[in-house]
């Protein structure tokens, strides 16, 4: 087989909700992260890329169902490039990356373009239809934004519990306790303000067309642990996790260029890392945030090697109690400190728009290895309804 490797990527600001972003749709936002991959290789002739694999997680208003060929479409691609897209919820864009590897790597293409987008903002408000011809009662709107909708009776319920009662369970489970939380949270928008203001994500990111946003708009670079303590739980009376331990609700688009090793020159750049295993995993449905730990694990066991090799880690952080429940589990099997995973933020601070997120750690962590010159690095999700999955990536670079 072939290996694949990571040429490229980019991605938008990420908006909160109602935000910067709410006026643009969807597929908008998906056109213009793929439109800014394709100009930043310029000697890529689009005709080339043997297919677009996209990550979406809602898929039932603007993303219009198939927003990957949507994509291709509004960036002004050649039609007859092929365009799939794919639903693995907040992991969806790491999927999407994961099937234009293996693509690659069985040699049916030589390029592949991987992404995701998600307008949280927009997502709509969805009625079932009803099981006869006009009904006399009165139908509920389900929101799409987030969460368990329209739900099958026949799920246990605890397996349908809200993703932040899960967490809750976790944190008992763990015993993490609510003053680690938010030292996790703070900590995240004090690197992601750090690594915007030092320029790491300058060549990361590129603005949508019109709107004024350049920069993630969630980051508080002012938040203390005092401002944190004072907020309240969000999901239990007596809860732990709150509004400033958890990822925000937000709006964005993120896109990877893959490709062969004899692609470099079609593309015309040099690869900068390879993709070195692939790792998934599924638990019970309310321990989702859990499940990076397995999916981290088979991830480095199928590039053969370990935790100790690691030096760079991209967490998405659904929740802090999740990711620390993570990186416990991931320290204790041998990585060498705490401090290598989301060295320049996290989602607490950057955000979490379903669909793009696992594109945007792929891309960061790309990033961090080619800066630090480490080699080996680890991303990985969690997934709503109990599963992971991780990468692992070589800097090739």
């Amino acid at each position: 087989m072939s290996n694949s490797f990571v040429y490229a990527s980019v991605r938008t600001p990420f908006g909160r909700f109602n935000g910067a972003l709410a006026d643009t749709r969807t597929d908008d936002l998906a056109a213009t992260a793929l439109k800014a991959l394709l100009d930043r290789s310029p000697d890529l002739d689009p005709s080339q890329v043997g297919d677009v694999f996209w990550g979406n997680a809602n898929g039932a208003g603007e993303d219009n169902r198939n927003v990957g060929r949507m994509a291709v479409l509004l960036a002004g691609m050649p039609v007859s490039v092929t365009a799939t897209t794919v639903n693995r919820l907040c992991g969806s864009s790491l999927d999407a990356a994961m099937m234009a590897a293996r693509m690659i790597e069985v040699d049916d293409a030589e390029i592949a373009i991987a992404g995701g987008v998600e307008s949280m903002t927009r997502a709509p408000w969805v009625l079932p239809k009803p099981s006869r011809r006009f009904p006399a009662g009165d139908v509920t709107a389900v929101s799409t934004t987030l969460g368990w909708r329209l739900v099958n009776e026949r799920m246990p319920a605890e397996w349908t519990a809200s993703l932040g009662e899960c967490n809750e369970q976790l944190q008992e489970k763990f015993s993490i306790s609510r003053e680690r939380q938010d030292e996790f949270g703070a900590r995240s928008h004090r690197l992601a303000a750090e690594a915007w203001e030092k320029g790491f994500y300058d060549a990361l990111v590129v603005p949508v067309p019109g709107t004024d946003l350049v920069r993630d708009e969630s980051i508080r670079a002012d938040t203390s642990l005092e401002a944190l303590a004072g907020l309240k739980p969000a999901f239990r009376p007596d809860g732990t996790i709150t509004a400033g331990n958890c990822s925000p609700l937000n709006d964005g688009a993120s896109a990877v260029l893959l490709g062969s090793a004899s692609a470099a020159a079609a593309i015309g750049r040099d690869p900068v890392a390879r993709i070195a295993g692939r790792g998934w995993a599924a638990l019970e449905p309310q321990q989702f945030g859990y499940a990076p730990v397995e999916a981290g694990n088979d991830a480095l066991e199928r590039a053969g090697i370990t935790w100790d090799d690691i030096g760079a880690v991209e967490l998405n952080e659904a929740f802090a109690v999740q990711s620390i429940a993570c990186v416990d589990a991931w320290l204790e099997l041998g990585l060498r400190d705490a401090e290598v995973v989301n060295a320049k933020g996290g989602a607490i601070a950057i955000g979490h728009p379903l669909g793009a997120s696992g594109g945007r750690i792929l891309g960061t962590l790309a990033a961090r290895l080619v800066e630090s010159g480490e080699r080996w690095g680890v991303a990985a999700i969690c997934i709503g309804v109990g599963q992971g999955l991780a990468v692992v990536l070589e800097n090739v670079a």
